[in-house]
């Protein structure tokens, strides 16, 4: 069970990141910046997973997320190594978490109601076989209840296994 946190702003800038021989352009240092002038360094790798594989550019809105309990390095602007990336759309909500054997999220924001059509897949999109209950998954939603905790019945769900 992964303690994922989320930093959401806009893209500011997109550079090459080398940690390494042989890996020159397969890294990359996203800058992103929130309405409140905070800002974070994502390290991305060709492992980070982006939702819907979208390609993402300056000026885009998204949502990194990395490891909470990851080590970090003292600097400033902080800078973690993102595992998931979601670039923000009005057409769907995502949400990164870890869900009990009852679909509710860790942090008990948001409950899950499976249904026939709710797709339920690898990061690799593959079906995946098994009951997603008690693991890390990425969420992919469209409207849900106002209520506490918010109900929803998700498009799609990407097992992290």
């Amino acid at each position: 069970m992964t303690n994922f946190y989320s930093f959401q702003g806009t893209v500011t800038m997109i550079q090459d990141f080398n940690i390494g021989q042989n890996g020159e352009g397969c890294n990359k240092l996203i800058t992103v910046e929130n309405e409140m002038g905070s800002v974070v360094n994502f390290v991305v790798t060709p492992t980070t997973y982006f939702v819907d594989h979208v390609i993402v550019a300056i000026g885009d809105r998204i949502t990194g997320y990395y490891d909470g309990d990851a080590p970090v390095p003292l600097i400033y602007p902080p800078q973690y190594r993102a595992l998931i990336m979601v670039k923000d759309s009005p057409f769907q909500n995502v949400k990164v978490d870890f869900f009990n054997q009852q679909f509710m999220s860790k942090d008990g924001q948001l409950k899950l109601n499976l249904s026939s059509y709710t797709q339920v897949l690898l990061t690799n999109g593959q079906p995946f076989s098994r009951n997603p209950a008690n693991r890390d998954l990425i969420v992919i939603y469209g409207p849900s209840t106002k209520s506490i905790p918010a109900q929803t019945t998700p498009y799609r769900i990407i097992v992290l296994c």
